[in-house]
């Protein structure tokens, strides 16, 4: 019966099946250049194929059937089949999608579908200059976006997108390399991007709010920044890039000079004048140097065996810092294979990059620089202390109380460290034969760090401990560390034309992601050969699961709804606050494809976005908070027993409710183009509510093994205005003898404001050095988070401050804390962003500006040094910064707390500027060699009477400074 049937359905069949042609071609572009990867759909059937790396592609085809050619960036084009037995396409630029690609986590899109707030900035957009880690080549060019860094080699930065959103979280984005979010900071690492090769980044995209980032659910709320390196390409090239810069110190605390010092002293305190020296010290020209750094960067790309894309890149960085002993190194090693297999249905991406990161840290000597008797001798040839002066009695050589030498300080201490790191990932991109609207995208990523160092102070130090016979032992310590970051994701991706007018595009899948920590540190001790390297310190492992969805759908590429849901698990939390849903949704139009539009030569492009969405913070440090864990003492402080050195165990504070915190995002936003895109930006407005804060506050007494613990209280709000345009004010039209000018220019106003604390207690933040001060800063409802938290000066008839006079804002008569209100903060209210670019012939001249309007700072280096007091300091005679003279104060403790400190930061900044020649046909036809000279750091214009109004935190109590660079180098590609 069975075999009676088949034979009928057999002989029903239409004999067309069983007549089917190949047909075979290759897809190329405007250019003829073959285009791999191109969907090759039979209509209205679900056979199909795509074209491999070189563009061809073969199938299988019946007479009258249509083959469908579709690729991003392009008009798709249908052909009719009448019998060929060749089919070549060329395929045309699709205007509104053509170089409008950007990614978006788990896969891409094109800015024309997006429908959350997402910025993409490519290699012709970055910041030029003297760039050591990745994060400063968006540095002023994204809208709502600041990235700020310190003037330490190779230092990290502080990166806020829309604010952050956090008040005790790590309120850093989370950085997406190829797929592989990062992993933590390791010790004696700069940070977590400074062992990344800036000249390996191909692209970045900047997601803003909840729409784009909630599909990354509780690690989302600080932004994501997704980061694309370099890969393979068919044509053989090679770049070899080399920049050499020279960093000088552009500025120095106000001090008195030996000659104004010694004025001083005889007037301030003529019994004091035996103790001036006689030599003419600048202490701040001491400590610092004139440096240089070498950047050798080297890339190949090409195909092994005429089929296998390749890129190798060797790098290799040696950078001083203007502070005496600082130093960074980096050596890097990156490949990217990209091969493609079967007809291109496979595709293979793996990138490995292996850096090696040498660090000599300097510490901090600021201060003791900006205090030293400017009249006493760097070196003194008697001295016991290495022949540096130091204060001590030459009787016994007992150290005097006095502040040390801050050169010596330098030069006598040893802080090395060396970080090896390899990261990398394997992402296996398949279309399935029976079903080719479906890919399948396995990612497996790996990113190992191991750090290890020592930190020696020189036995001839005085800032070492002394020994019973009187001599000088230094310290000496040294630790490893090692972290692993491994992730697994697996998803299916769906994109296919429902019908003529709507199109669905759907990820589903899965990801785990798995953090381990281990460490070991000998503390200070000269005995290292007694510490047990197998007394590690072993975190718990934190794992991360999640489970995700989401999916686009379009109607006549005019209307567009996307829909992102997140099931997200994270260990670092208690038993039943592990899991949570983060969800979002977008609507966006574009309103320039209307009939009444489609014929405008103004409006080349118009869209209106919106969007609602859930992202989460679970960043609250290394440890799992929620569960029982044990810390052991140092191996310096063991308990003995029984003649046995053993390390003591104490438990460790847990909060067993705290869950993450929840942002719940608004945004509106407008993309806009004019004039055939000469004229392009976007107007993005949003709202955000952070809720269940991180915040540390107290605990009743006995309930825990700590007076105070992270705790989920509060809600803080941020809302903000954001302004994008690009002007491409001349385009040569490929002509190199014509002018071409582009620029940009981006607008944030940015504020936040605190709607809930626990019990609506204020949090005093912002510790201070100098006195009795304390906090200076403070959380407080309907305030901005970190406002500052001072007295309101009183002055006298001619202006003057009166010292220790404050206003008493509560009318008790009695002057206290009470009496401190909230005064500025350190966020700006408005930062801007400019750069311009310009190209004539074979010149190319480029700058980039930024400004920042309403953040403050307060100035702790005059707060607690600019009084007469410190002229007697301790048992040495100090200098104090000129300020003083325009106080009058005496007393440190009646001052530091004063709204007199408070000042106005806000400043415009050229960051850098570049101009280049580039010699074309060098040695050989499309050779090119080009010079070009520079300069970071070009001028500041602030009101700021400190070094820098840039300040992590909005506490200056000295700064590594940022130095002026003068940079010269070449690039040559062949």
């Amino acid at each position: 019966m069975n075999t009676f049937k088949y034979l009928c359905l057999f002989l029903l069949m239409p004999l067309g099946i069983l007549a089917q042609n190949t047909v075979s071609g290759t897809v190329v572009d405007s250019q003829n250049m073959p285009i791999p990867g191109v969907n090759i759909l039979i209509e209205n059937t679900q056979r199909g194929t795509t074209t491999d790396f070189d563009g061809k592609y073969t199938i299988e085809i019946n007479n009258g059937e249509v083959l469908v050619y579709s690729y991003l960036g392009f008009k798709t084009q249908k052909v009719s089949y009448t019998g060929q037995s060749e089919i070549n396409v060329k395929l045309k630029p699709d205007a509104d999608q053509l170089e409008e690609v950007v990614l978006i986590g788990y896969g891409t899109s094109t800015k024309k579908d997006l429908t959350g707030s997402v910025t993409s900035i490519s290699q012709e957009d970055f910041t030029k200059g003297n760039i050591i880690t990745p994060e400063n080549l968006i540095n002023g060019r994204v809208a709502g976006v600041t990235v700020k860094t310190s003037g330490a080699p190779g230092s990290g930065s502080e990166i806020r997108i829309r604010g952050g959103g956090s008040l005790n979280s790590n309120n850093q984005p989370l950085i997406v390399i190829d797929g592989l979010p990062l992993s933590n900071d390791i010790a004696g690492g700069r940070s977590i991007l400074s062992s990344i090769n800036p000249n390996d980044i191909e692209s970045f995209s900047i997601l803003k709010d909840a729409s784009a980032t909630a599909i990354y659910g509780n690690r989302a709320s600080a932004g994501v920044i997704i980061i694309k390196t370099k890969k393979g390409t068919k044509d053989f090239q090679v770049d070899f890039n080399y920049t050499a810069g020279v960093y000088s110190l552009n500025d120095q605390v106000d001090v008195f000079s030996s000659d104004e010092f010694r004025r001083l002293i005889s007037q301030e305190l003529p019994d004091q004048v035996d103790q001036l020296g006689d030599a003419n010290t600048n202490w701040q020209d001491e400590i610092y140097r004139v440096a240089n750094s070498f950047d050798h960067n080297l890339s190949v790309r090409g195909q092994l065996f005429d089929k296998i894309p390749v890129r190798l890149s060797l790098g290799h960085l040696d950078q001083q810092g203007i502070r005496l002993t600082s130093e960074f190194e980096r050596s890097s090693v990156s490949t990217s294979i990209n091969p493609t297999f079967f007809d291109d249905r496979l595709r293979v991406n793996l990138n490995a990059n292996y850096t090696r990161e040498s660090n000599r840290f300097a510490d901090g000597v600021e201060g003791a620089a900006i205090l030293f008797d400017p009249t006493q001798p760097v070196r003194n040839p008697n001295s016991p202390f290495g022949g540096f002066f130091e204060y001590f009695n030459p009787a016994t050589n007992e150290p005097l109380l006095a502040t040390r030498n801050p050169v010596a300080s330098l030069l006598q201490r040893t802080n090395e460290t060396e970080v090896d790191r390899f990261y990398g990932n394997l992402n296996l991109d398949y279309r399935l034969h029976f079903l080719p609207q479906v890919r399948a995208v396995v990612n497996f990523g790996y990113d190992e760090s191991n750090g290890s160092g020592s930190n020696e102070l020189s036995r001839e130090s005085i800032n070492g401990e002394r020994l019973d016979d009187g001599s000088f032992n230094g310290s000496f310590s040294r630790f490893t560390s090692d972290i692993k970051n491994t992730l697994f994701d697996a998803y299916l991706k769906f994109d296919d034309d429902i019908t003529e007018d709507i199109s669905l595009r759907g990820t589903v899948g899965y990801s785990y992601q798995e953090f381990t920590n281990k460490s070991f540190n000998t503390g200070e001790t000269r005995e290292a050969a007694q510490i047990d390297d197998s007394d590690v310190n072993t975190l718990p492992d934190i794992v991360l699961i999640g489970y995700i969805g989401r999916a686009f759908v379009s109607f006549k590429d005019k209307y567009i709804a996307s829909y992102s849901i997140r099931r997200d698990g994270s260990s670092r939390f208690a038993e039943g606050n592990k899991w949570g849903t983060f969800q979002s949704a977008a609507l966006s139009w574009n309103i320039s494809d209307e009939n009444f539009l489609t014929d405008s030569k103004v409006i080349s492009n118009l869209k209106l976005r919106a969007s609602y969405g859930e992202t989460g913070q679970q960043e609250i440090g290394p440890r799992i908070i929620g569960l029982e864990s044990f810390n052991t003492s140092q191996p310096t402080a063991q308990v003995i027993i029984g003649g046995v050195p053993i390390a003591a165990g104490f438990p460790v504070a847990r909060n067993e409710d705290l869950t993450w915190e929840t942002a719940k995002t608004y945004n509106i936003g407008l993309d806009y183009g004019f004039f055939n895109d000469r004229l392009t930006g976007s107007i993005d407005v949003y709202t955000r509510d952070t809720e269940d804060l991180f915040v540390v506050a107290p605990v009743p007494e006995g309930s825990n093994f700590t007076n105070t613990i992270e705790q989920n209280s509060g809600t803080l709000n941020t809302e903000g205005i954001e302004f994008g345009i690009n002007a491409q004010i001349f385009d040569d039209k490929g002509d190199s003898d014509k002018f071409d000018w582009n620029v940009n220019y981006n607008f944030t106003l940015l504020n936040q404001e605190l709607d809930e604390l626990a019990n609506d207690s204020d949090i005093p933040v912002g510790g201070i050095g100098g006195g009795t001060g304390g906090f200076i800063q403070l959380h407080s409802v309907g305030h901005a988070p970190n406002s500052f938290w001072v007295f309101n000066q009183i002055y006298d008839d001619n202006g003057r401050p009166i010292e220790g006079a404050y206003a008493d804002l509560n009318g008790d008569n009695i002057i206290n804390d009470d009496d401190r209100y909230l005064f500025r903060d350190p966020d700006a209210d408005i930062t801007m962003g400019f750069q311009s670019t310009m190209n004539y012939k074979n010149f190319d001249f480029s700058f980039n500006m930024r400004a920042s309007l309403g953040n403050y700072v307060y100035n702790n280096v005059n707060s607690s040094r600019a009084q007469f007091q410190l002229l007697q300091n301790n048992a040495a005679l100090g200098n104090v910064p000129t300020q003083v003279l325009e106080t009058g104060f005496q007393n440190t403790s009646d001052v530091i707390r004063s709204d007199i400190y408070i000042e106005d930061a806000s400043f415009l900044r050229m960051d850098n500027f570049q101009v280049g020649y580039t010699f074309q046909d060098v040695v050989q036809k499309n050779t090119t060699l080009r010079f070009w000279a520079g300069m970071n750091n070009v001028f500041v214009i602030t009101d700021y009477s400190g070094l820098d109004p840039e300040v992590f935190g909005g506490i200056d109590n000295t700064i590594f400074p940022r130095p002026q660079t003068f940079l010269l180098g070449a690039n040559f590609k062949f």
